[in-house]
């Protein structure tokens, strides 16, 4: 099953991208995640793996995952090692609205199978999507206000930085 949600931001790439790479702030803004860890070493970057667990129903599904495509402040690409196959995809560009503020497309992209063959694998996938989607939907939601609030709360320290210069 795929499923995905996409919604513009008024911050450059760049300081969407701070929270997209950093595993730390994954359970601040990711909707329905209730575990994302490093496993390993690595904490972010091509071959980063991380423990995740989502909450779908009254299950929490996920397993292990390791970064496979990783374009700084573009591009984030994930694949299951361990548990519910999965395929992930952070995708972000910025466009440009004359001088002020750049605007960012953000996307976020999951494509999951369940274990099984059949019908009652086809059944799960289409019964979990509706809430697998209204988590994505939710995590941008919560990901612009976060980044948004983090670029005004910026733009205030550097006036009254200028202020008192």
């Amino acid at each position: 099953m795929r499923v995905g949600a996409e919604i513009d931001v008024n911050a450059p790439a760049a300081a969407i991208w701070a929270f997209v790479d950093d595993p730390s702030r994954y359970l601040h803004f990711m909707s329905g995640i209730t575990r994302w860890e490093v496993v390993g070493g690595q904490a972010a970057g091509l071959g980063a793996r991380y423990r995740m667990l989502m909450h779908v129903g009254s299950a929490e599904v996920g397993g292990l995952v390791e970064v496979v495509e990783h374009d700084a402040g573009r591009d984030m690409a994930w694949v299951s090692v361990v548990g519910i196959d999965q395929r992930g995809r952070w995708r972000l560009r910025e466009r440009s609205r004359g001088g002020r503020t750049p605007v960012t497309r953000v996307e976020l992209r999951l494509s999951y199978g369940v274990a099984g063959s059949g019908i009652f694998g086809w059944l799960a996938e289409h019964v979990a999507a509706p809430t697998v989607r209204g988590h994505l939907r939710r995590s941008l939601q919560q990901l612009k206000r976060q980044v948004e609030h983090e670029q005004l709360r910026s733009a205030a320290a550097a006036r009254r930085a200028a202020r008192v210069a």
